[in-house]
């Protein structure tokens, strides 16, 4: 964040976190967690144009397409983003991240490639690893769950060595 940005304390943010993450387990006994949600919400929208072919797959059998907490949370994510972009005076409607375009360029389609890629990377990552990192970051530390501890090393590192890559000497 630059100094011209007013965004919000860290610390507040990070104890907010802290909130909703025991609130959500006391309200409803769920630990924190989004990737299922995409996967559930591909299934809701199959389910509109082959309802049959959402029946018959195992995983929709365990993790039924609906919307539920964890559906509510990530569109909870995205409101918040809105509200803190809003209340920190931060927001506004742009195409490409001033960053992004000093180091890549302009052009839409490559960044909008390089997003897609990057997402289904992390999502296939967060799904092979049976959690995302705010599932095993947030809630398994908050548990000091090894397996959480060892997955945000994990989250970490590769953060650090995909930065390092993208921008290597500068921004």
């Amino acid at each position: 964040m630059h100094s011209e940005d007013k965004g919000w304390s860290p610390y507040l943010a990070g104890a907010l976190t802290g909130v909703v993450a025991v609130g959500s387990v006391l309200v409803a006994d769920k630990f924190l967690g989004a990737s299922t949600t995409f996967a559930t919400s591909a299934g809701m929208i199959e389910k509109l144009f082959a309802p049959g072919h959402v029946e018959a797959v195992d995983y929709f059998k365990k993790h039924i397409p609906k919307i539920d907490w964890q559906f509510m949370f990530v569109l909870g994510i995205v409101a918040g983003s809105f509200l803190s972009a809003i209340t920190s005076k931060s927001f506004k409607l742009q195409g490409t991240p001033d960053m992004w375009a000093r180091r890549f360029g302009a052009d839409p389609g490559k960044r909008g490639m390089v997003a897609f890629v990057g997402g289904f990377i992390a999502l296939f990552g967060a799904r092979l690893a049976g959690g995302c990192p705010s599932g095993h970051g947030l809630s398994g530390v908050m548990q000091l769950s090894i397996s959480g501890l060892i997955s945000v090393a994990f989250f970490l590192a590769g953060g650090i060595a995909v930065t390092s890559l993208l921008y290597k000497g500068g921004e």
